[in-house]
């Protein structure tokens, strides 16, 4: 049987105080979601004056970065470059600002944040999987 490293509450308050800090830093209102390897949410904040619609999305990326492993940017860029078909897919998080959490090679995890500008989303998320990474 394998082992596997998985996040804890002490990893997620760290990772999700990262986040805000980094987005308090620059007067961002956003919602800041973590999920765990499987997608399924674990830990969530919404910033004041974050607009309602971002609690839905920023789980919704989390989610993508998670399941596919990758950034959720990846599947923008593939819709917006002409892979229309992958629209289909089960994913509805296809948007920029959701990132993996990686620990010792391994996926345990994502941050999506939603609010702002996709790379300013992307900037938080980055900046809440860094803190344990």
């Amino acid at each position: 049987m394998k082992s596997k490293p998985v996040l804890t509450e002490a990893e997620l308050k760290t990772m999700l105080d990262a986040a805000a800090a980094e987005a308090n830093r620059n007067a961002w209102p956003v919602a800041i979601a973590i999920v765990d390897d499987g997608g399924h949410l674990l830990s969530f904040l919404r910033l004041d004056n974050c607009t309602p619609v971002s609690s839905e999305i920023c789980i919704e990326k989390a989610r993508a970065a998670a399941l596919g492993r990758r950034e959720s940017k990846v599947y923008e860029e593939m819709i917006n470059g002409g892979r229309t078909a992958f629209l289909s897919a089960p994913l509805r998080g296809a948007l920029e600002g959701g990132v993996p959490v990686v620990v010792d090679g391994q996926v345990v995890g994502a941050v999506g944040v939603s609010g702002v500008k996709a790379p300013q989303d992307a900037q938080v998320a980055k900046a809440g999987a860094a803190a344990v990474a």
